[in-house]
């Protein structure tokens, strides 16, 4: 596989994903937003890519973001699309057009919670989707859209 063309992957969370170790630590854990990005731009570091984090409540912002990576040739994305994942076509449309290799992440098992969590659309959209692993999960998923996009970890 060859190398990636860009070093820059898109690191995206959506709504409430700002309270990270506010909202409901039982599931989430006591981990920040702000310690997920750390991890992923340490993570990204790795393999000598650079990861752009952002978040936002708002699903529009979030289609765009996806639209900017295309626009700046991103290598990738990884996406926590939250409550989005559940209920976005739109997001799913715009994984799906831009055809950027995407990893989706959830902090917590989807599956074992609410049934109306089991499907998501986002899921459909990326090649790979890793649920219940807590912030751990970016960590994985930067290192599999990194074997995906043929770049191995610096020395």
């Amino acid at each position: 596989m060859a190398k990636a063309s860009s070093e820059t992957i898109y690191v995206l969370n959506g709504p409430n994903l700002n309270l990270l170790g506010i909202r409901e630590p039982e599931k989430y854990g006591n981990f920040t937003l702000a310690d997920v990005e750390k991890l992923c731009v340490e993570t990204a570091a790795q393999y000598g890519l650079k990861a752009d984090c952002r978040q936002s409540n708002h699903e529009g912002e979030l289609v765009d973001i996806i639209h900017e990576a295309h626009a700046k040739k991103a290598a990738g994305i990884v996406i926590n699309a939250a409550a989005y994942s559940h209920t976005s076509i739109a997001l799913h449309d715009a994984i799906k057009g831009v055809n950027i290799p995407t990893v989706e992440v959830h902090i917590t098992n989807v599956h074992a919670r609410e049934s109306f969590r089991h499907h998501s659309f986002t899921a459909m959209a990326a090649f790979a989707s890793l649920t219940g692993f807590g912030i751990e999960g970016y960590r994985l998923a930067i290192s599999g859209l990194a074997a995906r996009l043929g770049v191995r970890k610096a020395n």
